[in-house]
Protein backbone atom coordinates (compact mmCIF):
# COMPACT_ATOMS: atom_id res chain seq x y z
CA UNK A 1 0.00 0.00 0.00
CA UNK A 2 1.19 3.09 -1.38
CA UNK A 3 1.41 6.36 1.95
CA UNK A 4 0.20 9.51 1.80
CA UNK A 5 3.15 10.28 3.94
CA UNK A 6 6.71 11.13 1.79
CA UNK A 7 8.37 9.60 5.09
CA UNK A 8 8.25 7.80 8.30
CA UNK A 9 9.29 10.88 9.93
CA UNK A 10 7.03 13.14 8.58
CA UNK A 11 3.96 10.69 10.00
CA UNK A 12 5.49 11.15 13.29
CA UNK A 13 5.61 14.70 13.27
CA UNK A 14 1.80 14.82 11.57
CA UNK A 15 0.51 12.53 14.55
CA UNK A 16 2.24 13.87 17.02
CA UNK A 17 0.25 17.40 16.23
CA UNK A 18 -2.46 15.60 16.41
CA UNK A 19 -2.13 14.07 19.17
CA UNK A 20 -1.35 17.66 20.56
CA UNK A 21 -4.59 19.60 19.04
CA UNK A 22 -6.85 16.91 20.62
CA UNK A 23 -5.13 16.97 23.70
CA UNK A 24 -5.96 21.41 22.97
CA UNK A 25 -9.71 20.27 22.72
CA UNK A 26 -9.82 19.76 26.67
CA UNK A 27 -12.94 17.31 26.41
CA UNK A 28 -12.99 13.75 26.92
CA UNK A 29 -12.77 11.53 23.39
CA UNK A 30 -12.91 7.97 23.43
CA UNK A 31 -11.05 6.51 20.12
CA UNK A 32 -11.61 3.11 18.03
CA UNK A 33 -11.23 1.49 15.00
CA UNK A 34 -14.17 0.68 12.32
CA UNK A 35 -13.62 -2.45 10.04
CA UNK A 36 -15.18 -0.85 6.66
CA UNK A 37 -15.52 -1.93 3.12
CA UNK A 38 -12.52 0.27 2.52
CA UNK A 39 -10.22 -0.65 5.41
CA UNK A 40 -9.85 0.25 9.09
CA UNK A 41 -11.15 3.97 10.20
CA UNK A 42 -10.10 5.60 13.18
CA UNK A 43 -13.11 7.33 15.01
CA UNK A 44 -13.03 9.88 17.87
CA UNK A 45 -15.83 10.18 19.65
CA UNK A 46 -17.52 12.36 22.80
CA UNK A 47 -20.66 14.24 23.70
CA UNK A 48 -23.48 12.74 26.01
CA UNK A 49 -23.80 9.08 25.15
CA UNK A 50 -27.69 9.38 24.99
CA UNK A 51 -27.01 12.29 23.03
CA UNK A 52 -28.37 12.25 19.54
CA UNK A 53 -26.01 11.29 17.00
CA UNK A 54 -23.68 13.92 14.72
CA UNK A 55 -21.20 13.06 12.79
CA UNK A 56 -18.74 15.92 12.10
CA UNK A 57 -17.13 14.87 8.95
CA UNK A 58 -12.94 15.71 8.56
CA UNK A 59 -11.94 19.10 6.22
CA UNK A 60 -9.71 17.68 3.51
CA UNK A 61 -5.61 17.25 4.13
CA UNK A 62 -5.69 18.57 7.28
CA UNK A 63 -6.02 16.57 10.84
CA UNK A 64 -9.53 15.55 12.12
CA UNK A 65 -8.82 17.41 15.66
CA UNK A 66 -8.50 20.94 13.58
CA UNK A 67 -11.52 20.13 12.02
CA UNK A 68 -13.78 19.24 15.38
CA UNK A 69 -12.19 22.48 16.95
CA UNK A 70 -14.67 24.54 14.77
CA UNK A 71 -17.67 23.02 16.10
CA UNK A 72 -16.71 22.42 19.61
CA UNK A 73 -19.77 24.60 21.05
CA UNK A 74 -21.86 21.57 20.24
CA UNK A 75 -20.17 18.87 22.36
CA UNK A 76 -21.93 18.99 25.28
CA UNK A 77 -25.21 18.43 23.61
CA UNK A 78 -24.65 15.77 20.66
CA UNK A 79 -23.20 12.50 20.42
CA UNK A 80 -20.10 13.35 18.55
CA UNK A 81 -18.69 10.78 15.64
CA UNK A 82 -15.64 12.37 14.17
CA UNK A 83 -13.94 9.77 11.79
CA UNK A 84 -10.62 10.53 9.97
CA UNK A 85 -11.28 10.13 6.85
CA UNK A 86 -9.62 7.35 4.61
CA UNK A 87 -6.91 8.33 2.68
CA UNK A 88 -6.34 11.66 4.51
CA UNK A 89 -3.96 12.32 7.15
CA UNK A 90 -4.92 10.93 10.57
CA UNK A 91 -5.42 6.88 11.59
CA UNK A 92 -7.16 5.36 9.18
CA UNK A 93 -6.58 3.43 6.31
CA UNK A 94 -3.94 5.49 4.03
CA UNK A 95 -4.63 4.15 0.41
CA UNK A 96 -7.43 6.91 -0.78
CA UNK A 97 -11.20 5.76 -1.85
CA UNK A 98 -12.55 7.20 -5.22
CA UNK A 99 -14.65 10.56 -4.82
CA UNK A 100 -16.53 10.52 -8.19
CA UNK A 101 -19.10 7.61 -7.33
CA UNK A 102 -20.42 6.31 -4.73
CA UNK A 103 -17.21 4.64 -2.52
CA UNK A 104 -17.44 7.78 -0.14
CA UNK A 105 -21.47 7.46 0.84
CA UNK A 106 -20.51 3.66 1.27
CA UNK A 107 -17.96 4.06 3.58
CA UNK A 108 -20.12 6.03 5.55
CA UNK A 109 -23.13 3.99 5.71
CA UNK A 110 -20.65 1.17 6.58
CA UNK A 111 -19.88 3.59 9.55
CA UNK A 112 -23.37 4.10 10.18
CA UNK A 113 -24.13 0.85 10.42
CA UNK A 114 -21.45 0.12 12.86
CA UNK A 115 -22.95 2.11 15.52
CA UNK A 116 -26.69 0.87 14.19
CA UNK A 117 -27.53 4.48 13.46
CA UNK A 118 -30.53 4.82 10.82
CA UNK A 119 -30.17 8.42 9.89
CA UNK A 120 -28.03 10.88 11.27
CA UNK A 121 -27.56 14.50 11.21
CA UNK A 122 -24.10 15.29 9.08
CA UNK A 123 -21.52 18.43 9.61
CA UNK A 124 -19.18 18.66 6.84
CA UNK A 125 -16.25 21.42 6.16
CA UNK A 126 -14.85 21.47 2.79
CA UNK A 127 -13.78 17.85 1.49
CA UNK A 128 -16.45 16.75 4.37
CA UNK A 129 -18.95 18.62 3.02
CA UNK A 130 -18.57 16.88 -0.48
CA UNK A 131 -18.34 13.41 1.52
CA UNK A 132 -22.20 14.67 2.38
CA UNK A 133 -22.93 15.33 -1.00
CA UNK A 134 -22.05 11.83 -2.40
CA UNK A 135 -23.86 10.47 0.85
CA UNK A 136 -26.73 12.75 -0.28
CA UNK A 137 -26.29 10.98 -4.18
CA UNK A 138 -26.70 7.44 -3.38
CA UNK A 139 -28.31 6.82 0.24
CA UNK A 140 -30.33 10.56 0.86
CA UNK A 141 -32.25 8.36 3.21
CA UNK A 142 -29.99 8.14 5.96
CA UNK A 143 -28.93 11.70 6.42
CA UNK A 144 -31.62 13.59 9.03
CA UNK A 145 -30.12 16.53 8.41
CA UNK A 146 -26.73 18.47 7.01
CA UNK A 147 -24.76 21.10 7.37
CA UNK A 148 -22.39 22.40 4.79
CA UNK A 149 -19.55 24.51 5.41
CA UNK A 150 -17.23 25.98 2.79
CA UNK A 151 -18.22 22.76 0.96
CA UNK A 152 -16.60 20.59 -2.03
CA UNK A 153 -18.94 19.40 -4.64
CA UNK A 154 -21.08 22.74 -5.47
CA UNK A 155 -18.64 24.92 -7.51
CA UNK A 156 -14.96 25.71 -7.25
CA UNK A 157 -13.06 28.81 -7.98
CA UNK A 158 -10.82 29.85 -11.42
CA UNK A 159 -7.73 27.57 -11.21
CA UNK A 160 -5.93 31.23 -12.79
CA UNK A 161 -6.74 32.27 -9.45
CA UNK A 162 -5.65 29.41 -7.30
CA UNK A 163 -2.61 28.91 -8.87
CA UNK A 164 -1.80 32.35 -7.76
CA UNK A 165 -3.26 32.06 -4.31
CA UNK A 166 -1.95 28.74 -3.61
CA UNK A 167 -0.23 26.43 -5.83
CA UNK A 168 2.27 28.47 -6.89
CA UNK A 169 3.22 29.50 -2.96
CA UNK A 170 3.14 25.82 -2.37
CA UNK A 171 5.61 24.67 -5.13
CA UNK A 172 7.66 27.38 -3.53
CA UNK A 173 7.14 26.08 -0.25
CA UNK A 174 7.78 22.55 -0.69
CA UNK A 175 11.11 23.76 -2.58
CA UNK A 176 12.28 26.07 -0.22
CA UNK A 177 10.68 26.09 3.46
CA UNK A 178 10.24 29.89 3.33
CA UNK A 179 8.32 31.06 5.74
CA UNK A 180 6.78 34.10 3.84
CA UNK A 181 5.86 31.32 1.09
CA UNK A 182 3.44 29.56 3.85
CA UNK A 183 2.84 32.69 5.54
CA UNK A 184 1.16 33.86 1.62
CA UNK A 185 -1.16 30.33 1.63
CA UNK A 186 -2.11 30.62 5.30
CA UNK A 187 -3.00 34.72 4.58
CA UNK A 188 -4.97 32.99 1.80
CA UNK A 189 -6.73 29.97 2.94
CA UNK A 190 -7.92 32.04 6.17
CA UNK A 191 -7.97 35.90 4.63
CA UNK A 192 -5.21 36.53 7.49
CA UNK A 193 -6.49 34.95 10.27
CA UNK A 194 -5.19 31.70 10.51
CA UNK A 195 -4.19 30.76 14.24
CA UNK A 196 -1.29 29.75 14.66
CA UNK A 197 -1.53 26.21 15.78
CA UNK A 198 -3.18 25.68 12.63
CA UNK A 199 -0.32 27.09 10.42
CA UNK A 200 2.29 25.33 11.98
CA UNK A 201 0.11 22.21 10.85
CA UNK A 202 -0.69 23.18 7.79
CA UNK A 203 3.21 23.76 6.76
CA UNK A 204 3.97 20.32 7.89
CA UNK A 205 1.31 18.48 6.10
CA UNK A 206 2.38 20.52 2.95
CA UNK A 207 5.89 19.55 3.61
CA UNK A 208 5.45 15.73 4.23
CA UNK A 209 1.97 14.63 2.81
CA UNK A 210 1.14 14.15 -1.09
CA UNK A 211 -1.61 16.28 -0.89
CA UNK A 212 -5.15 14.28 -2.53
CA UNK A 213 -6.22 17.22 -5.00
CA UNK A 214 -9.06 14.66 -6.16
CA UNK A 215 -12.10 16.13 -4.51
CA UNK A 216 -15.19 14.89 -4.08
CA UNK A 217 -17.07 15.43 -7.88
CA UNK A 218 -19.26 18.80 -8.68
CA UNK A 219 -22.99 17.50 -7.84
CA UNK A 220 -25.54 17.88 -10.58
CA UNK A 221 -28.61 18.39 -10.10
CA UNK A 222 -30.29 15.18 -10.95
CA UNK A 223 -28.33 13.23 -8.52
CA UNK A 224 -30.45 14.87 -5.59
CA UNK A 225 -33.75 14.21 -6.35
CA UNK A 226 -34.48 12.13 -4.27
CA UNK A 227 -32.59 14.30 -1.12
CA UNK A 228 -34.71 16.60 0.32
CA UNK A 229 -33.54 16.48 4.06
CA UNK A 230 -33.09 20.20 5.61
CA UNK A 231 -29.36 21.41 4.48
CA UNK A 232 -27.87 24.68 5.76
CA UNK A 233 -25.19 25.89 3.81
CA UNK A 234 -22.30 28.46 5.54
CA UNK A 235 -19.61 30.20 2.84
CA UNK A 236 -17.15 32.78 3.15
CA UNK A 237 -17.55 35.37 0.65
CA UNK A 238 -13.18 35.48 0.04
CA UNK A 239 -13.02 31.49 0.24
CA UNK A 240 -9.79 30.84 -2.23
CA UNK A 241 -11.54 27.31 -2.87
CA UNK A 242 -14.96 27.57 -3.32
CA UNK A 243 -16.50 31.18 -4.40
CA UNK A 244 -19.74 31.96 -1.91
CA UNK A 245 -21.98 33.36 -4.62
CA UNK A 246 -21.85 30.29 -6.93
CA UNK A 247 -21.56 27.85 -4.23
CA UNK A 248 -25.06 29.53 -2.85
CA UNK A 249 -26.52 30.10 -6.50
CA UNK A 250 -25.68 26.01 -7.75
CA UNK A 251 -27.13 24.88 -4.15
CA UNK A 252 -30.29 26.80 -4.76
CA UNK A 253 -30.67 25.07 -7.97
CA UNK A 254 -29.93 21.16 -7.05
CA UNK A 255 -31.04 21.39 -3.08
CA UNK A 256 -34.39 21.20 -2.33
CA UNK A 257 -34.35 22.18 1.01
CA UNK A 258 -31.60 24.52 1.81
CA UNK A 259 -30.79 27.59 3.72
CA UNK A 260 -27.57 29.74 2.65
CA UNK A 261 -25.88 32.01 5.04
CA UNK A 262 -22.62 33.93 3.76
CA UNK A 263 -19.97 35.73 5.76
CA UNK A 264 -17.44 37.88 5.37
CA UNK A 265 -14.22 35.07 5.62
CA UNK A 266 -11.87 32.49 3.61
CA UNK A 267 -11.92 29.14 3.82
CA UNK A 268 -11.03 29.04 7.12
CA UNK A 269 -13.49 31.40 8.69
CA UNK A 270 -11.94 33.80 11.40
CA UNK A 271 -12.90 32.96 15.22
CA UNK A 272 -15.54 35.96 15.35
CA UNK A 273 -17.16 33.89 12.10
CA UNK A 274 -16.96 30.84 14.11
CA UNK A 275 -18.61 31.93 16.86
CA UNK A 276 -21.57 33.04 14.44
CA UNK A 277 -21.47 29.85 12.53
CA UNK A 278 -21.87 27.73 15.64
CA UNK A 279 -24.82 29.55 16.90
CA UNK A 280 -27.00 29.67 13.57
CA UNK A 281 -25.68 25.89 13.65
CA UNK A 282 -27.34 24.90 17.01
CA UNK A 283 -30.51 27.09 15.82
CA UNK A 284 -30.71 24.81 12.61
CA UNK A 285 -30.36 21.75 14.47
CA UNK A 286 -32.48 22.51 17.16
CA UNK A 287 -35.26 23.20 14.53
CA UNK A 288 -34.40 20.35 12.14
CA UNK A 289 -33.28 17.35 14.56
Amino acid sequence: MSSIYRSEEGKSSILEEYEIYLNELGEEFTREYVETRFGKTHVLLTGPLDGKPLFILQGGNCVNPMTLSWFSSLFKEYRIIAPDTIGHPGYSEEASISTRFDSLALWVSDLLDHYDIEKSAFIGPSFGGGIILRLATYIPERISCAVLVAPAGLAVNSKIKTAQDITLPLVKYRMTSSPSSLQKITDNMSCNCMKEMDKNIIGKLFKYVSIDQDLPKLTEREELVNYTSPTLLLVGEKDVFFPADKCIERAQKIITNVEAIKYDTGHFPSQDVLVQMNEEIGRFLQNNY
